[in-house]
Order: C-alpha cells, then sequence, then structure tokens
C-alpha cells in the first residue's frame, strides 16, 4: 500500500497507517492456514465479537463447499459486514448489544447452548472469538437477571478496572463464559480462532475465555469487586464465596482435545503499520503492544518522550513514528456525568496538552473496532496547532478534559477519526509522527 507523504499530508499519512494496522487484522487475511480437514460428523460454528461477522463470512468462503457447516455467530449492532447483507451464508449471524448486554444478547448465548446438545466425539466445532464478546454473549448465571449483569457491567465500565479484571467478574457470573461453552460442547473437539483485543493476549480474557479454561477464581472475582466498591445483587456475594459459581478449570478433562488459535493480534498489527512506515521512508519504533493504564497518564508518557525527541532527536531520529497498542482505562468518579468520548479520545486530548503545542509533531488514536467508548468515532487526531484552534473555537481542553468530553473537544476542532465499523478488533492503535 502506497502511503501519502508525510512531510506533506501528515494526518492523511497517519490515517492511512490506521487503515493498514486494521487490515493486518481482518480475517479472510489471516484463517486459511489454521483450518482443519471437515471432521467425520458435523461441523458446528459459534461464535462471538465485533470481529464475529467478517470472521463468520471468512470461514463460510474457506470452508468446502460439499462439507456441511451451520452455526450461530453474534456481533454488534452495525457489524454484520455488507457481504452477509446482501447474501446468506451457511452461518447464522445476529447483532446484540455492546458495551453492556442486552435481551438479544442473551437470546443469542441460549441458542448457542442449545446448539451443543446431542454433539459427537465424531463432531467439531469451531469457537470464533473476539474482543466485545463479554458483553455480546450475555447469559446471567442461574440466580441472576439480565438486569442486574446490566448494572455491574455499567459499574465496572466507569470504574477503571482493566479489561483482565473487568472479564474475571464477567466470566463468573456467567452461564457460558469462563470455558462454561467448551465444556457445554464436550464430547466434541473445539477449535477456537481467537482476534485478540487484549494486552497479552490471554485466551481466557480474550471475550472472558468461553470456550478455554479460566485460571481465575471466584475469590478473584470478589477481589475486583471489593477494589471498586460494586455491588452485587443480594445472595450472589455467598455464592461467590462458597465457589458456587466457579469455572472450569485448565485440568478440565473437557478441554483434552480442544486447539486454540489467536490469528490476529495487537503486535501484528503495530509490524505492519511500522513496516508501512519504513516502506515510506521513514522509521518508526513500537513502545509496546499491551500499554494499560489511566488514558492520561499514559498519554502524558507518550507526550514527554516526544518532546524529548521532537528537540533532541533522542533516543529516536527524527523523522520518525512512534507506535504503541494496548487498552488504557477511563475513571469516572462516582457521581460525575461523564461526557461523551472513550480512551483514545481521551488519551489525545492529554496528549495535545502534555506536547503544549510543540512544533512538527502530529498524532492519531483509534480503536481499530471503529468505535471509541459509545460514540461514532474511532478516535480523534491532533496537529502543533490543535490547542491554538481549539481555543479559537472557544473550547477549554482541561475543563473538557476534566468532564471526559474527548468527543466534545475534537467535534468542535474538526479532528474527530470517523471510519465506521471495521469488521475486526485487535484493540487501540496510537501513532505520533515527528518531523
Amino acid at each position: 500500500m502506497s502511503l501519502p507523504n508525510p512531510s506533506t499530508e501528515p494526518v492523511r499519512f497517519l490515517r492511512a497507517l490506521f487503515d493498514v494496522a486494521v487490515a493486518r487484522a481482518q480475517p479472510r487475511q489471516v484463517m486459511a492456514s489454521v483450518l482443519p480437514p471437515p471432521p467425520k460428523g458435523r461441523t458446528i460454528v459459534l461464535g462471538a465479537g465485533k470481529a464475529g461477522g467478517a470472521m463468520a463470512a471468512a470461514l463460510d468462503a474457506l470452508w468446502p463447499e460439499h462439507a456441511p457447516l451451520t452455526g450461530l455467530v453474534v456481533t454488534r449492532y452495525g457489524y454484520v459486514p455488507p457481504e452477509l447483507r446482501t447474501q446468506s451464508g451457511r452461518i447464522e449471524v445476529v447483532e446484540a448489544a455492546h458495551p453492556v448486554p442486552d435481551a438479544a444478547g442473551q437470546a443469542a448465548a441460549a441458542h448457542m447452548l442449545e446448539l451443543t446438545r446431542s454433539l459427537t466425539p465424531d463432531d467439531l466445532v469451531i469457537a470464533l472469538i473476539s474482543g466485545g464478546g463479554s458483553a455480546l454473549l450475555a447469559l446471567p448465571a442461574a440466580g441472576l437477571s439480565l438486569a442486574h449483569k446490566q448494572a455491574i457491567n455499567r459499574a465496572l465500565l466507569l470504574s477503571g478496572a482493566t479489561i483482565t479484571e473487568m472479564n474475571c467478574v464477567r466470566k463468573h457470573l456467567s452461564a457460558i463464559k469462563g470455558g462454561r461453552l467448551a465444556a457445554a460442547c464436550a464430547p466434541a473437539p473445539v477449535l477456537s480462532l481467537l482476534i485478540s483485543d487484549v494486552p497479552g493476549d490471554d485466551p481466557a480474557v480474550i471475550a472472558s475465555g468461553p470456550t478455554v479454561p479460566d485460571p481465575t477464581t471466584c475469590a478473584d472475582a470478589l477481589a475486583v469487586l471489593d477494589r471498586y466498591a460494586i455491588d452485587l445483587p443480594p445472595g450472589v456475594r455467598e455464592r461467590l464465596e462458597t465457589g458456587e459459581l466457579e469455572t472450569p478449570k485448565p485440568d478440565d478433562a473437557v478441554f483434552a482435545r480442544n486447539r486454540v488459535e489467536i490469528i490476529a493480534t495487537p503486535e501484528q498489527m503495530l509490524q505492519a503499520a511500522a513496516a508501512a512506515c519504513r516502506e515510506s521512508g521513514i522509521d518508526a519504533h513500537i513502545l509496546a503492544d499491551d500499554v494499560e493504564g489511566e488514558s492520561r497518564d499514559v498519554a502524558l508518557v507518550h507526550a514527554a518522550l516526544t518532546r524529548h525527541v521532537a528537540r533532541t532527536g533522542q533516543p529516536f531520529a527524527k523523522p520518525c513514528v512512534i507506535l504503541s497498542g494496548g487498552e488504557t482505562t477511563v475513571t469516572v468518579q462516582k457521581g460525575t456525568t461523564p461526557g461523551r468520548g472513550g480512551r483514545g479520545s481521551e488519551f489525545m486530548l492529554a496528549l495535545a496538552l502534555g506536547l503544549k503545542g510543540q512544533a512538527g509533531v502530529w498524532g492519531l488514536a483509534g480503536d481499530t473496532d471503529g468505535i471509541d467508548g459509545s460514540e461514532n468515532n474511532a478516535g480523534a487526531w491532533i496537529t502543533p496547532d490543535t490547542l491554538q484552534r481549539a481555543a479559537t473555537a472557544g473550547v477549554k481542553p482541561r475543563v473538557m478534559l476534566e468532564a471526559h468530553d474527548a468527543y466534545g473537544f475534537f467535534e468542535a476542532c474538526g479532528d474527530l477519526l470517523v471510519t465506521g465499523p471495521t469488521y475486526t478488533n485487535v484493540n487501540d492503535f496510537r501513532a505520533i509522527l515527528v518531523q
């Protein structure tokens, strides 16, 4: 892919880098090499996540036409790829809500468990799992209602908990996540094809690991809930304390014939972006693919490094691109009404403040699924005159940062990154260009 000139079109250059990163994580590009031959019996496809529709379309196209293939995959509203809207495939794809689950996700999860009945050792289950599956595959444990799950999910989202912490809780309050879907598939083997959106690419964390063993415990889930002061419905704490809601563990025999393949990762998408930079004659440096922490704090560290590079050419020679990925968090204090925006947009707003108008620096941050938080943008970008343009537009960056209204800030500046659904999800993409 030929990229725009970074010297004359820096924003278009960064936007093209985002596209390169997303393209590396498209299911059709990465699935073929891991598919097995058809089994003696049936092949059932089950899956959940923001990449679910694209994964289903890719598998349908790659699987032999003569071999039986059926199943059900749930994805986010609006994330069914265009080719599946115009023609039906062998795998049913349904839509549900994210990041807070709804009744459609609950119905899809219940239907998936029904499809596992009467499976035999000669059958094969192919699980298509990607980020977002935790909310989309919503089947509360016995004694919990969907309303309970929704309330706990909202509290976790606002708490500042990491994705690993959130999914630990979700697994223990679910009837299908944390390895329970794989247990329901036994004695049929399960091939799990995963697109990772989590720092460290832990299969047990991706979409709360519905088809892999769970090393965390009820006690771990309780510790997270207590750490963030999240209330539980009556009786649930007692069931966690007694271990009644424990998940299947790594030594469980139901996983003996199963296989896990991670087909796309944050590291791979950053490497693709770095290679595209070098092909364009500009060096690139990947800080890490698993950055966590408060978005605004992470941004200040990036800003300090970038200012040093811009002023001294150390530790990276100019011109260069600084890349990073991972999943940062935005903590909203209880009782505070948050504005609009997500972790990528908040990162960019804090980065602009931290750079203090540094000359020769442009930046872009976006969620590779196309949605940053709950608005219509994937993220935002900044230029050397972002703060100056904001002042002209009458918006106050520090006030808007404290209100978690990064969307409003970049909307006023005309610097929102709006891509629409990308049909994949390998987490945050951040690129800073230093001329």
